[in-house]
């Protein structure tokens, strides 16, 4: 099962608005994703209020898994989301 860790880049981390655009982008992806703090068991990255219950503030790291065909795209794409200071996105 391809995984990768990745540094939040969000300045809320992944809070309210920002948790919300990877929860989108991840119930658009044709596998099932997982998302975790290090360390802590994973959560469904398609449910808002499990992905809010992680508690990841800016510069944390998380743990994107994912299983089948096409994981390897679907954690390309949500890294990279991820990574992305989605708070300063929304203002431009």
């Amino acid at each position: 099962m391809p995984q990768r860790t990745v540094v939040i880049g969000s300045r809320t981390g992944l809070h309210a608005r920002p948790a919300s655009v990877f929860v989108r982008a991840a119930s658009k992806q044709p596998v099932k994703v997982t998302v975790a703090r290090e360390g802590q068991s994973p959560v469904d990255a398609r449910s808002l209020l499990s992905v809010l219950a992680l508690a990841v503030k800016h510069g944390d790291s998380v743990v994107l898994a994912a299983e089948g065909d096409g994981a390897d795209a679907a954690i390309d794409e949500l890294a990279a989301l991820v990574a992305t200071d989605l708070d300063a996105t929304e203002q431009r």
